[in-house]
């Protein structure tokens, strides 16, 4: 199959060009490379440094690749700048999306694979874990922009045929992650810990977030290739985890003895977040393998090895 991966140079997108080309599919990657790092790409991957955002560069990129199918990673995710730059967010998130999905029609695309959010779309989840029917309350635009793409997946799939599958994401993280930007928290204190730096947390550690292995997600987006047909799926663990006992792990894992620094919250940041995914399991036959300290184990090893610098 041809396949075009947007936002193929970054975390999680690499990883699932990587498992496409394993796969034996034809990968092109559209990336700007402005988070997606060039030592991501695979090489066996046709690379086009290209901006969602720009139209034009994008159409053209569709018309001479002719994909059967595309999954579209690119985003502007950081949370706290979206609540800085609303609008940004919007041209990325928003704009950038819409001109994905128009190129992917005129380019007769039979399918997306869409990348939203679970972490920022359901707000604080109170109780017990959200499935896809809790009541949607995002707390920054970050998950306003991701979820209108979601509306725009509908009606499309209404007015021109266009199939498609939306992964909500909760907590990913995994080797290739970005221990210098504001989202990760694995990642930044690996990061900080092996240089002898103290991390900072930010509230009291009682902060919980469902993490899920990035390799877990790229099989998601693997059975999503034939599976999940207009569907929306939590792509989640289903167990909530506090700052500070991933502080913890990933101190073990290091050898990292010293406490952390506490900071106030910051804006955006979510107090409790755990999601349903039994709904994945009935619809993908997806479920998650990689244990929490398992997947801290290799981001360390990978931070120790790769840098990540």
């Amino acid at each position: 199959m041809k396949i075009l991966v947007t936002g193929g140079a970054g975390f999680i997108g690499s990883h699932v060009v990587d498992r496409y080309i394993e796969l034996g599919h034809q990968v092109a990657v559209v990336d700007n490379l402005f988070t997606g790092r060039r030592e991501n790409l695979n090489p066996a991957a046709r690379f086009h440094e290209v901006d969602i955002t720009d139209a034009d560069a994008l159409e053209a990129v569709f018309q001479a690749e002719r994909p059967e199918l595309v999954n579209h990673h690119a985003a502007q995710m950081d949370v706290r700048h979206s609540v800085q730059d609303p609008l940004f967010d919007a041209q990325v998130n928003v704009i950038g999306g819409l001109n994905v999905i128009h190129s992917a029609l005129r380019a007769s695309v039979k399918k997306v694979i869409y990348a939203s959010t679970g972490g920022a779309i359901y707000g604080e989840v109170e109780h017990d874990t959200a499935d896809e029917n809790y009541p949607l309350a995002p707390l920054s635009p970050y998950g306003i922009s991701k979820h209108t793409v979601e509306h725009y997946l509908y009606l499309y799939q209404h007015l021109e045929g266009l199939d498609y599958t939306v992964l909500r994401y909760s907590n990913v993280y995994g080797p290739r992650q970005n221990p210098h930007g504001e989202a990760g928290v694995v990642a930044i204190f690996g990061n900080l810990m092996l240089a002898g730096q103290q991390p900072t947390v930010f509230g009291d550690g009682s902060d919980v977030r469902d993490y899920v292995y990035v390799g877990d997600v790229v099989e998601a987006n693997e059975l999503a290739l034939t599976a999940g047909s207009g569907e929306v799926v939590n792509i989640s663990t289903g167990r909530g985890t506090s700052v500070q006992e991933i502080f913890e792990v990933v101190a073990g894992a290091v050898g990292y003895d010293s406490p952390p620094a506490y900071a106030a919250p910051r804006v955006g940041d979510l107090r409790r977040n755990v999601l349903d995914s039994s709904k994945a399991a009935r619809v993908l036959d997806w479920t998650p393998r990689v244990e929490l300290a398992e997947g801290i184990a290799s981001v360390v090893e990978y931070l120790r090895t790769a840098g990540g610098q």
